[in-house]
């Protein structure tokens, strides 16, 4: 899959979404954006036809791609990590099913996080995405390993932090505002009513949530992540104060 990344040094990002066709995905792009991407060689000699307002504004990408861009600057302002640092769409077959983060991004610290944008998602999916990754954190290593090292699950050899740290990644929803759909603050809440139900929230896998108004306002390292699950308060903590997976 072509990438063609953000310019958000700027902080005017040229790459705003994705249409898909003929098997193949395509960013949607400003002007600037594509002539990037045409400049990269990675597009198709038709593949303008597939990018523009008219295929962002059908799929609803081009407000995804931008709440992304805005979660990134957020995190590129308090430090938390530069916008070199994340990942786009990295897929890991599961039990479950597929796993397609929406984006993974590696921190100042060294560890890493999974990081989901929620714009129209209903709360159903949300919470089997969170199976998903349950799923993924428990699949067995599929290497052999050897007298001095035993076998590493995938997530433990590509998302490991410092000294191997055996700790699950945490799972980081940002709600953001869409047409028809409750306020952020307003799904976020009903979002934690519902991962109470899951046993693995908190336990097998940290996850906390915002909103994207909220951690524009306070940056990453801000009060702005309420942790999920299962005797969870109400409190909200920075980026670097999160729980890790038991």
């Amino acid at each position: 899959m072509s990438v063609v990344r953000c310019n958000l040094l700027a902080e005017s990002p040229a790459l705003v979404g994705r249409t898909n066709r003929a098997q193949q995905s395509y960013w949607y792009c400003t002007p600037a954006g594509l002539a990037e991407a045409a400049a990269s060689g990675e597009l198709p000699p038709r593949s303008s036809r597939t990018t523009g307002q008219r295929a962002a504004a059908k799929t609803g990408l081009r407000e995804q791609g931008l709440a992304l861009a805005d979660t990134v600057l957020a995190f590129q302002h308090a430090g938390a990590a530069e916008y070199t640092d994340w990942r786009v769409e990295v897929a890991h077959p599961t039990p479950a099913g597929t796993l397609v983060p929406d984006d993974v991004v590696l921190l100042d610290d060294g560890t890493s996080a999974f990081v989901e944008i929620d714009r129209t998602m209903s709360y159903a999916k949300l919470l089997a995405k969170l199976e998903r990754y349950d799923a993924y954190r428990s699949a067995l290593p599929s290497g052999r390993g050897n007298a001095a090292r035993t076998p590493c699950s995938h997530w433990q050899e590509t998302y490991s932090g410092p000294h191997l740290e055996r700790a699950f990644p945490p799972v980081l929803f940002v709600f953001a505002p869409a047409p028809r759909r409750a306020a952020p603050d307003t799904r976020e809440a009903a979002f934690h009513e519902r991962a109470r139900s899951l046993s693995n929230v908190g336990y097998r896998i940290a996850v906390a949530t915002t909103t994207l108004a909220r951690l524009t306002q306070h940056d990453a390292t801000g009060p702005v992540w309420r942790i999920a699950g299962r005797g969870a308060s109400e409190d909200r903590h920075g980026i670097g104060r999160l729980p890790k997976a038991r």
